[in-house]
Order: structure tokens, then sequence, then C-alpha cells
């Protein structure tokens, strides 16, 4: 037989915290939260039927911003002026491709030709750029904010920093091109600058230090990267986000050479034709003497 109850009051039980309890909704949501909070971004919002980036709902977005106005969103959190996204779009279209002389891009073709997919062979390329190669733009944004922030006359200021560098016999990123005497993608990029000064687009003030720096080092003229450089000044880029963007346009470039070369029925191609033989530098020929053990 069962035992009958015992008598009197009953005992308090603990408070309940499993399944189904208010405790437990409470606990859930707050591990929810925290996991959430791991990957929190200001950038992206997505949740089910619903994708939108720093507010603005991707259906709207599409057919109504062009893809320059929609890096300036990504990366600034806001979308640009039509001149400012003018301005941006140039130096995009700049920057997308030099050639299988640039190392980049012959490392990209490389790694197609040996069998690599295209993500591959476009990550190979990009991960060439760097200080060196593919870092002007960023230095060259840096030091025209230092010479901006030094508050001189631009031409005193040129005049001082190249002075600094000719006694170090350091390079000034931006200026000179080993392969263009005059490199073509300048001129268009400052007179893009330049109209946008007189539209009210931008202010000028990074502008007048890259001429002044210019005429100090004449006759070595900008380059590319101090074309672009001036531009992202005058929009305001983080210099971090000057490599970003070149990274970016350069990738649509080794995107194409990647897809050319995968069409090319030629296998593991080297940096040198079959015909050139590297440059030997080491000791001439000579035997091979081995001392055998127990021998003088």
């Amino acid at each position: 037989m069962t035992s009958p109850p015992p008598s009197g009051p009953r005992p308090a039980h603990p408070a309940r915290s499993g399944p189904g309890t208010a405790d437990s909704a409470s606990s859930s949501t707050t591990d929810t939260t925290a996991v959430g909070d791991w990957w929190a971004t200001g950038i992206s919002d997505i949740g089910p039927g619903s994708v939108r980036f720093h507010g603005y709902a991707i259906e709207e977005l599409i057919g109504a911003v062009t893809f320059p106005q929609m890096i300036w969103l990504m990366v600034r959190g806001d979308l640009p002026s039509p001149g400012q996204a003018h301005l941006l779009e140039q130096t995009l279209v700049a920057a997308v491709d030099h050639g299988p002389q640039a190392p980049s891009i012959a490392a990209a073709r490389m790694a197609a030709s040996c069998g690599l997919p295209l993500n591959n062979a476009i990550a190979t390329g990009v991960n060439l750029l760097g200080d060196v190669h593919g870092g002007a733009g960023q230095q060259c944004l840096e030091l025209l904010y230092n010479l901006a922030d030094s508050n001189q006359n631009p031409d005193n200021a040129a005049r001082d920093l190249v002075a600094s560098y000719k006694s170090r016999k350091a390079y000034i990123p931006g200026f000179g091109h080993r392969f263009h005497p005059r490199d073509p993608r300048r001129d268009p990029l400052i007179t893009a600058a330049e109209q946008a000064v007189a539209e009210g687009t931008i202010d000028g003030k990074y502008l007048k230090h890259a001429l002044a720096l210019e005429t100090a080092l004449a006759p070595i003229p900008m380059n590319v990267d101090g074309a672009t450089a001036t531009i992202y000044a005058e929009l305001g880029f983080d210099p971090p986000l000057a490599r970003g963007l070149f990274v970016l346009s350069r990738s649509v470039g080794l995107l194409a050479h990647a897809h050319e070369q995968s069409q090319d029925p030629t296998r593991i191609k080297g940096p040198l034709p079959k015909s050139i033989l590297p440059t030997y530098t080491g000791p001439a020929p000579r035997p091979l003497l081995l001392q055998v053990d127990g021998e003088g």
C-alpha cells in the first residue's frame, strides 16, 4: 500500500527555472542577445524576408543607386551626393588594370594557368597588393592629410617635405612611375577634381597641397596613386580605405585576366618564357668531392 501523505503543511518547493518558465524565457532571451552581440554590426540588418544596409531596404536600393553609390553607403554609412559618387567612380575606373606588367595581374594569370578557379586566381593577385605594390595610394593619402594638418602654406609645406624626403633618400608615394614618363590617368582625375571644386562638390584644400607637391617635385609628375589619393582626401576617406578601394578596383582587372588566361590551353605558365633562362649568379660548375670516413 502507498503510504498516506504526511500531515501538516507541505514543504515549499524551490523556485523552478526549467523549460517553460518565465525565468527560462528571460535567460534564453539574454543568451540569444549575447550570441547576437558577438558579430554586432551597424552595416547590415538581415532577418527573414528583410535585407537592409545602414537602414535602407535592398529592394529600394536595387535599381535606384549605382555601384559606386552602394560602395560609399557600405563603407561610409550613408549615400553620397551625385558629385561625390561621380568622383569615386572615376577613381575606381582609373585603377582597374595595368596589364601583366603589374605583378598582381601576372600572378593571377599564372595561378589560372595552373588550373586554379577564378576566385583563387583573383585572391592570388590580391595577396600581392601590399605596401610596395598597391599601397602608395594609402601612403599618399596619409601624407596629404599630414600636410593639411600642418597649417602651412601649401607651397612652403611641399618644399619642406620634399627636402626632408630627399635628405633621407626616401620615396614620396604618389609621384613618378616606373613605366610611364607621365601617367595617362593623372590628368583626367585631376581635371575632375578641379571641376568638382568649381561645382562646390569639394573644397579643394587637398588638391592645392597635391599640386604644390607636384610642383616641388618637378619634373616628376603625379601618378594615378597620387591623383586618386587627392580625390579620396577631398572626399574624406580614411587612409586604409584608399588601399581597400584600390584592391576593389584592381580585382576587376584580376578577374578579366584570370578568366582570359583560363581560356588559354597553355598550362603552368611561369614568369618567364621557356626560351629565356634566369641569369645564374652562383659558383661555377664544380666536381662533387666527398670525403670518405677514415680518410685524412
